[in-house]
């Protein structure tokens, strides 16, 4: 969707999240933070779930009391997609996750007093009314990643983005993520403003090869790692005539909508893909795997530092930065007591930055279209 951290909770894996960022950023690194000024909610620590696999698929019907969903853990509450920059959100959303060697699977439960729906055709803009939104980027490159949307009649929007929006990419909304299945179940009555509802539930089966780039049939093993959002589209409504109607502005437009985020982007916006959060597939049958940042993406971190800086650059010089120090940023940073050499080429109109381990060479690049690689 166009439109559109949590503050870390007391979990193992958010904790240790937390004092690695801090050694980054706060130990030693005073004029680091400088360079951070006014990006605060574009570097806050996403979300993660380490996702079980299954050796029974659940049944796509709705109903997420089976007995193969109770191994799966639910995630902590939806926040606002700004983060804590809004109040949270009123009505409580959570999901949980499982996969086997086909498919990834998701439940979601929002609790809502008045459900209701109006679109029911493919790729109909649900995010005009209510809806449920996933946001997969199975490469980490922030190009070539999907989206599938769900209202509460079962109604399915489901698109590929090869770039975000930002960087004058288009949607593919002719994709479909072919083989993919989706139920939902009313906790109370749809389009019924009598009566008071408790919510509705979301069941999805999205099969592995309907979502890479490129269309090839890699399956997910112990340890790959993928970058995922979810998002809760809710509009402000009032009944009318017997009807669930949005409310309008003094203008005559509909209020802007409500969006809450699984992971905060920092931002009204779904369409960055690096502020997804982390998911970590195990195969693992006990509780016992706790996901820890990788170190490649404490790099990326200088990385989307260059690219917001020179984004901002660009937009009130119309072209891009020469250098790191005219963007105010440093040719080096030690990162886990590792030291970092950070590089810009930069034209008028294009630049490439990168980031290197002194030690054992590996180098990740970004370019002005936020496209993030391992350089070989």
């Amino acid at each position: 969707m166009n439109a559109i951290n949590k503050i870390l909770t007391k979990s193992p894996s958010f904790i240790r999240m937390g004092l690695i960022v801090s050694a980054i950023f706060i130990s030693g690194q005073v004029k680091g933070q400088e360079e951070f000024k006014g990006l605060e909610n574009l570097f806050t620590i996403p979300e993660n779930y380490v996702v079980k696999h299954t050796s029974k698929a659940p049944v796509i019907d709705g109903d997420i009391k089976e007995d193969e969903w109770q191994q799966a853990k639910w995630t902590t509450d939806f926040v606002d997609i700004e983060g804590s920059l809004k109040p949270k959100p009123p009505l409580q959303t959570n999901i949980k996750m499982l996969w086997d060697d086909s498919c990834l699977y998701v439940a979601a439960r929002m609790y809502d007093p008045q459900v209701w729906a109006k679109l029911k055709n493919h790729d109909d803009a649900l995010f005009k009314e209510n809806d449920f939104e996933v946001f997969i980027d199975p490469t980490n490159t922030t190009h070539g990643y999907y989206e599938i949307e769900v209202n509460a009649l079962n109604t399915v929007f489901d698109l590929l983005l090869p770039k975000p929006y930002r960087n004058q990419g288009n949607s593919v909304p002719g994709w479909d993520a072919h083989g993919m299945r989706t139920a939902v179940k009313i906790q109370g009555t749809l389009n019924d403003p009598a009566d008071v509802d408790k919510g509705w539930t979301v069941e999805m089966a999205i099969p592995f090869k309907a979502v890479n780039p490129g269309f090839r049939a890699a399956i997910p093993k112990q340890g790959t790692m993928w970058r995922i959002n979810f998002l809760r589209v809710e509009y402000d409504t009032q009944v009318k005539n017997g009807q669930y109607e949005k409310l309008k502005d003094s203008t005559g437009y509909d209020r802007p909508e409500h969006n809450w985020s699984w992971s905060s982007q920092g931002v009204i916006n779904m369409h960055y893909p690096e502020r997804f959060g982390y998911l970590l597939f195990s195969d693992h049958k006990a509780d016992d795997e706790i996901f820890e940042m990788p170190y490649a993406e404490l790099q990326k971190k200088y990385l989307w530092l260059i690219y917001y800086r020179q984004k901002e650059w660009f937009k009130h010089s119309n072209e891009y930065a020469p250098s790191l120090d005219a963007l105010g940023i440093k040719s080096g940073y030690n990162i886990l007591k590792k030291f970092n050499n950070l590089q810009l080429e930069a034209t008028k109109h294009q630049f490439m930055a990168s980031i290197t381990d002194a030690d054992n060479k590996i180098t990740y690049t970004i370019n002005q279209d936020g496209f993030v690689e391992p350089s070989h």
